[in-house]
């Protein structure tokens, strides 16, 4: 049997045609990621930590009207911790983030960027992962499955009824136990070759990337912990209810002092115009009632 006519039979050229196919669907999907990751390094290389406050309405822009990484950055965006240095206007259902923490000097985040931005919401979801990952699998069973298939049309070639016969369909026979072996030989070097191939594809378009990506994002956003944010709030609350103690405490003596100085500045003189004119209509008074005491005096005589 030569070699082309083993590599033209119909089992052989089933496992060819699943690993030429497999390995093609592989690299463009690999291909299709790579492409994606790098139009998002491109983006967050122009990006710096500290502008990153002024920048972030852009940054949360372009995410959103990124389909690739849309859901994820939404996730993402409601762990971020804001200073009181960023002012957001949002409008629509964007969201409105408020004052947290005086303390908080840049964007930071309550959880590990790692935690979305991973290999699963960057990578392996892009494409069907779980199809590539059961090629192997498919391949190996590949081999058994014509082997067997094949040493039974080979039996069922066989032919004893006269010694020509016999002897013509053992050489068929021999031929198709042949196949059979190269079936699994075949089944097997291409699982192998797929996995090699597979492994180093991923590692050098899609993994290298996304490295790249996630410590972008982890220099751009510091991760505090929840505890941490916690005791934050906690400070701030106790400084705000401080304050507002100091300031109870002393509207007593505001308000005294406020009193005093109204009353020293505007009922005190008009009482004292009020008391001279009562002084002035009292003496007043008192003079004419000497000059009519003085009048009756003078008419008694006469």
């Amino acid at each position: 049997m030569t070699f082309t006519k083993i590599f033209t039979d119909i089992p052989i050229l089933i496992v060819l045609t699943v690993f030429i196919s497999s390995l093609t669907y592989c690299f463009r999907s690999y291909i299709r990621t790579n492409k994606n990751l790098k139009i998002l390094i491109a983006f967050l290389e122009d990006f710096k930590k500290n502008d990153l406050n002024f920048r972030f309405k852009e940054m949360d822009n372009w995410m959103l009207q990124n389909p690739y990484v849309s859901a994820t950055w939404i996730e993402f965006r409601n762990t971020l911790v804001f200073s009181e240095s960023i002012a957001l206007k949002t409008t629509g259902q964007d969201v409105k983030y408020k004052d947290v923490s005086s303390t908080v000097q840049n964007i930071q985040t309550t959880a590990d960027p790692l935690y979305f931005f991973n290999e699963e919401s960057l990578v392996t979801s892009k494409f069907n992962s779980k199809m590539i990952s059961s090629i192997p699998t498919i391949l190996t069973g590949f081999g058994p499955l014509f082997t067997f298939l094949q040493i039974s049309v080979a039996f069922g070639k066989i032919d004893f009824s006269t010694q020509e016969k016999t002897i013509a369909s053992l050489s068929g026979f021999l031929g198709t136990m042949q196949v059979a072996a190269l079936v699994s030989v075949v089944a097997v070097s291409s699982c192998l070759i797929f996995l090699l191939i597979e492994r180093i594809m991923y590692n050098k378009i899609c993994k290298a990337p996304l490295a790249r990506v996630q410590e972008l994002m982890g220099a751009l956003f510091a991760s505090i912990s929840a505890e941490k944010f916690l005791y934050e709030l906690l400070r701030e609350s106790k400084v705000s209810n401080n304050s507002v103690a100091n300031i109870m405490s002393g509207i007593p003596a505001e308000f005294r002092t406020a009193f005093n100085s109204s009353m020293a500045t505007s009922l005190v003189p008009y009482l004292e115009n009020l008391i001279f004119g009562i002084n002035q209509l009292n003496r007043q008074l008192k003079e004419n009632l000497k000059a009519q005491t003085r009048g009756d005096d003078v008419d008694d005589l006469f």
